[in-house]
C-alpha cells in the first residue's frame, strides 16, 4: 500500500441522489414519489437525525432536505452533525411560517437554501434543481483539480463503495483549505495514504511531505526529532539539528498514530498549533514554521481524554477537519476491486504470471471479517500470489479453507463468466439477501430485534431491505418465540 503505482478513478455517481429528513413518514412517502418523477433522481428518505446520518454512513448523498422541528435531534443539530462529517454534502431546510428565524440561523451554520412550510411543490423542485446544479459544479470543479494535479493524489486508494466515495470526497474539499485534519480508523485502513493524497491535492503540493510514526520513535527522543536542538542542549548534542517540523517548512507534517505520544509531547505540540512557531531544545528563541498538519490514530481519543491519557484541548486543536477510513468489513463491495489491484501491483513486483481468485476464495474474501483490514488483504494475497502453484489462487493456498461449503455465494458457473462489474453486483446481491435473510430468521421476523443485532438504525435496515426484496413477514410465520 505505498505510493507511485497505477492510480485509481475516484468514482462518480451516475444519479443524483437526495436524503429528504422528515418525521411525518406519509409526508416522506408522498415527497419521495414526486421528486423521483420530477427530478429524475435517487431519493432515500429518514425519519429522524439519527435514521438520517447512518444512511449517510451507508449510502453517497449529494443533497439533504432536512426539516427543522423534530423529536431527538433537531435540524440544527443535524447540520452540525453533517457540516462536521460531510461537508460536500449541500443542506437544504425546511421550516413552518414563524420559525425563519431558526432558518436563517441553519444558513449562517453551513445550509444552502431553506423553504417555508407549507410550500408549493414547484418552488421546491426549483430550489432543489439549483442545488443539485452547485453539487454538480463542485464536484466538476474537485474533478479538474484531481486531473490538473495529474491524477496522482489517489495513487493505492482504491474504492468504489459509497464508504469511499465519501473519503475521496472528503479529501478534495479539505485539501483546498489549510485547516488541520485528524484521519480516523483502525489498523490498516489506509490512513497514510489519504494523508499524502491531501498534500497532493493542497497548494503545498511542491513543498515536502514529512511522516512520523510517533510510536516507533521512543519518548525521549520524539521531542528532538519534532524541534531539533541546539548545540550542548544536552549530552551527545555536537552540533544543531533540524527538527522535523522545521523540514516540513511549507509543506505538510503527518503525525501518524498522535494517539500514543506522551502527556509531555502533547503539551509542546499544543503550543506549535496554537503559536504556529516552535523552540528547539537548548534555544531561547521561537522559530516561526509554516507547516499544514495532518494526524492519524487509530485510538479512541474521547476514551482517551476521559482516562485523563490525552489533552481534550489538543484534540479540539487537532480535530478541526475529521475524516474517518472505513473498515474493509463495511465496504466489503470493493473486495473484488483490491484483490484485482493486488493481484497486478505484486504479481508483477513479485515476477509471477497474472494470477485470479477462485470463487470459494472470493466467497471467504467477502465473508471475512478482516481485523487487518486492506493491509490484511494485501499480506494474504501477496501469500497466494507466491505459494499458488497455478494460475488461480485456492483457499487452501492462503490458509483459509472454508469450514461449511454450503454457505457458498456463488458457484463456478454463474459466477466465472460473467463481466466484472456484472459479477461484482451478482455476488454483492447474494451477500445482502444471504446476511438480510439469516439475520432475520435469526430474529423472527422482528425488525427491531435485527437492526440491534446488526448495528443499523431501524428505519436504514428496512431501507436496505426493501432494496433487496426481502419481506421480513415470511420469516414470523414461521416463528412464534422472539430472541430476547
Amino acid at each position: 500500500m505505498r505510493s507511485k503505482v497505477s492510480t485509481s478513478e475516484v468514482p462518480e455517481a451516475l444519479k443524483d441522489r437526495i436524503l429528504v429528513v422528515d418525521d411525518e413518514q406519509d409526508f416522506l412517502r408522498l415527497l419521495k414519489r414526486s421528486l423521483v418523477k420530477d427530478l429524475e433522481c435517487d431519493v432515500l428518505t429518514a425519519a429522524s437525525g439519527g435514521a438520517a446520518l447512518q444512511v449517510l454512513e451507508e449510502e453517497s448523498v449529494d443533497v439533504v432536505l432536512v426539516d427543522m422541528k423534530m423529536p431527538g435531534m433537531d435540524g440544527l443539530e443535524f447540520l452540525d452533525h453533517l457540516r462536521a462529517r460531510y461537508p460536500w454534502v449541500t443542506a437544504i431546510m425546511m421550516t413552518a411560517h414563524g420559525c425563519v428565524e431558526l432558518a436563517v440561523q441553519a444558513m449562517r451554520q453551513g445550509a444552502y437554501d431553506f423553504i417555508i412550510k407549507p410550500f408549493d411543490h414547484d418552488a421546491l423542485v426549483f430550489t432543489l434543481r439549483k442545488a443539485l446544479e452547485r453539487h454538480r459544479l463542485l464536484r466538476e470543479n474537485m474533478r479538474l483539480q484531481r486531473r490538473c494535479k495529474g491524477e496522482t493524489a489517489f495513487q493505492d486508494i482504491v474504492g468504489q463503495s459509497p464508504a469511499m466515495r465519501r473519503v475521496f470526497e472528503a479529501v478534495q474539499m479539505v485539501a483546498t483549505s489549510d485547516l488541520t485534519v485528524l484521519i480516523t480508523g483502525e489498523s490498516g485502513t489506509g490512513k497514510d495514504l489519504v494523508a499524502r493524497a491531501i498534500h497532493n491535492l493542497s497548494e503545498r503540493a511542491q513543498g515536502p511531505f514529512v511522516a512520523v510514526n510517533c510510536p516507533t520513535v521512543p519518548e525521549n527522543i520524539l521531542e528532538s526529532e519534532l524541534f531539533g536542538y541546539k548545540k550542548g542542549a544536552f549530552t551527545h548534542a555536537t552540533h544543531n539539528k533540524i527538527g522535523l517540523f522545521q523540514e516540513a517548512h511549507r509543506g505538510t507534517i503527518f503525525l501518524d498514530e498522535i494517539g500514543d505520544i506522551s502527556p509531555a509531547i502533547q503539551t509542546k505540540l499544543l503550543r506549535v498549533l496554537q503559536d504556529k512557531a516552535i523552540k528547539p531544545l537548548g534555544d531561547t528563541k521561537m522559530i516561526k514554521v509554516d507547516v499544514r498538519v495532518v494526524a492519524s490514530t487509530n485510538r479512541n481519543l474521547q476514551e482517551r481524554i476521559r482516562s485523563g491519557t490525552f489533552r481534550e484541548d489538543l484534540y479540539y486543536r487537532l480535530n478541526v477537519v475529521p475524516i474517518e477510513m472505513p473498515p474493509l468489513r463495511r465496504r466489503r463491495e470493493d473486495i473484488p476491486l483490491l484483490c484485482d489491484y493486488f493481484l497486478k501491483k505484486h504479481g508483477s513486483e513479485l515476477r509471477r504470471p497474472h494470477k485470479t481468485i477462485s470463487p470459494e476464495l472470493m466467497e471467504i474474501f467477502l465473508a471475512r471479517e478482516w481485523e487487518g483490514n486492506v493491509r490484511e488483504l494485501e499480506n494474504t494475497i501477496m501469500r497466494g500470489i507466491l505459494f499458488a502453484p497455478g494460475d488461480e489462487i485456492r483457499p487452501e493456498h492462503v490458509g483459509m479453507v472454508p469450514e461449511r461449503r454450503s454457505c457458498r455465494l456463488f458457484d463456478d458457473a454463474s459466477f466465472q463468466h460473467l463481466p466484472y462489474k456484472q459479477a461484482k453486483g451478482e455476488v454483492l446481491r447474494r451477500f445482502h439477501q444471504q446476511y438480510l435473510e439469516n439475520l432475520l430468521a435469526r430474529c423472527a421476523g422482528n425488525v427491531t430485534h435485527a437492526a440491534r443485532q446488526c448495528g443499523l438504525e431501524r428505519q436504514a435496515l428496512q431501507q436496505v431491505m426493501r432494496r433487496f426484496g426481502i419481506d421480513p413477514e415470511k420469516f414470523r410465520k414461521s416463528h412464534t418465540k422472539i430472541p430476547k
